[in-house]
């Protein structure tokens, strides 16, 4: 169930829809709420989003690299 972005938890991946050039959208990898914004949660790179809501992310939603 997605939720409104304000009631996000901090240090704790989430998946996040997101407003960009191409509209409304959930990003593809887990993210986490910092105090000073967002970041991709398996690169630990800041994120410059407008996220508008968020659900706990689902394992199976994972996109492991290697």
């Amino acid at each position: 169930m997605w939720r409104l972005v304000v009631d996000a938890p901090f240090d704790e991946d989430i998946e996040l829809s997101v407003i960009d050039d191409e509209g409304v959208h959930a990003l593809i990898f887990p993210c986490q709420r910092l105090a000073g914004g967002w970041i991709n949660a398996m690169t630990g790179e800041r994120l410059e989003v407008h996220p508008t809501h968020w659900r706990t992310w689902q394992i199976a939603h994972r996109c492991d690299v290697f």
